[in-house]
């Protein structure tokens, strides 16, 4: 089988990027397989961040791919479904996460051979940020593509309410590996900042309204002076409310800012520093913290939003709590740490996730699904 992956690769960063590089690798030893990749894919104007593209203090994996989709240019788009055409795809796999792919990948599904199974892996079919766009733009491209992959029920279900008929498969998120190991708690803290002895809650990832910070913040005021927070994560959007909330803090001078992108090769330090991690997220479908957070043996609390539920509770590596609200999240912390033996009983299960939540699984079942098609 041949298997084309059109979706964002080296040099693009970020979470989508290393998820598509970990999935071309680990397809290449079950299939011939080839990256297509953008040449645009948001204009700059648009893109919330600083850059889209890695800089020369990543590390990031470098990936062969052939640059071909601008989602701004039409003529790219037919330019596109011909390479995949002429390579002789079997199957097409398209990553989706928000609708201004969808004119675009939208147009390459319908033109990529009609021998062709199209699949695409849905990050999202309901955005965090939704605008009065995204239904009929997600409806049009999912109209062109004969299946789909998500990484949770919740996923599966909003899938399922658009499009009833959808062939859909829920393959949960493979773990990251590419990080590195585990660096001893004493040492990632020391480059950190951090006093050796706190009990260290981590904020890890983009900072954007939906993922709660604000809720974390507020929480954190009424904790003991022995807690730490470390926020690490490049902001989207406008941090001024977060600054507002920090400086009027009696606990700011405990929270530990890395309000910057994070490269790969700095992300083992602050899973290995942390004694839990924290994701107060207001709407949630699946998170790559989760998986970042289960391969370095680091518990998690989570609200109780979209598949984050189902992906902690259910699999005993992490509390759940009720609301977002600072309360809840306030008291699930202090719930986590004074439990006696929670810690530990969560470790156990983040390296029992270890094992089941491979890459190699996780292909193997993408391929069986869509010969099954």
């Amino acid at each position: 089988m041949k298997v084309a992956i059109l979706s964002s690769f080296y040099p693009f960063r970020g979470g989508i990027a290393q998820f598509n590089a970990s999935l071309l690798g680990e397809l290449g030893r079950l299939c011939s397989v080839k990256a297509f990749n953008f040449t645009l894919q948001y204009p700059g104007i648009l893109f919330p961040g600083k850059t889209q593209y890695v800089t020369d203090g990543d590390s990031a994996e470098e990936v062969e791919a052939e640059a071909v989709l601008s989602t701004i240019d039409p003529l790219s788009w037919r330019r596109a479904a011909k390479a995949v055409r002429e390579w002789g795809a079997d199957l097409l796999i398209l990553r989706y996460w928000m609708s201004w792919f969808a004119p675009s990948l939208g147009t390459v599904a319908r033109h990529a051979g009609k021998d062709c199974k199209v699949v695409a892996i849905m990050d999202n079919v309901i955005p965090h940020e939704p605008h009065f766009f995204d239904k009929p733009l997600t409806r049009w491209f999912l109209g062109g593509v004969d299946a789909c992959i998500t990484m949770s029920d919740e996923v599966a279900r909003d899938l399922l309410e658009w499009k009833p008929d959808a062939r859909c498969k829920v393959l949960p998120h493979p773990l990251y590996t590419h990080f590195g190991e585990r660096v001893p708690k004493d040492e990632a803290r020391k480059r950190l900042g951090v006093p050796p002895e706190a009990r260290v809650i981590l904020f890890f990832g983009l900072i954007r309204k939906y993922k709660g910070l604000d809720i974390l913040l507020k929480a954190f005021e009424g904790l003991p002076g022995d807690y730490v927070l470390v926020v690490a994560g490049e902001v989207y959007g406008d941090f001024s409310e977060y600054a507002r909330i920090i400086e009027g803090s009696p606990a700011r001078e405990r929270i530990k800012l890395f309000t910057r992108y994070i490269p790969d090769s700095e992300v083992k330090d602050f899973f290995s520093a942390a004694d839990v991690a924290v994701l107060p997220y207001r709407s949630a479908t699946q998170s790559g913290v989760n998986a970042l957070a289960c391969n370095f043996e680091l518990p998690m609390i989570v609200t109780d939003t979209g598949g984050l539920r189902a992906a902690v509770e259910g699999r005993g590596t992490g509390l759940v709590v009720d609301r977002a609200e600072e309360g809840a999240v306030r008291d699930g912390i202090v719930r986590f740490f004074d439990t006696p033996g929670l810690r530990e009983r969560c470790i156990e299960n983040c390296r029992a996730e270890k094992s089941r939540l491979s890459w190699s699984g996780f292909c193997k079942e993408l391929i069986s699904f869509t010969e099954s098609i």
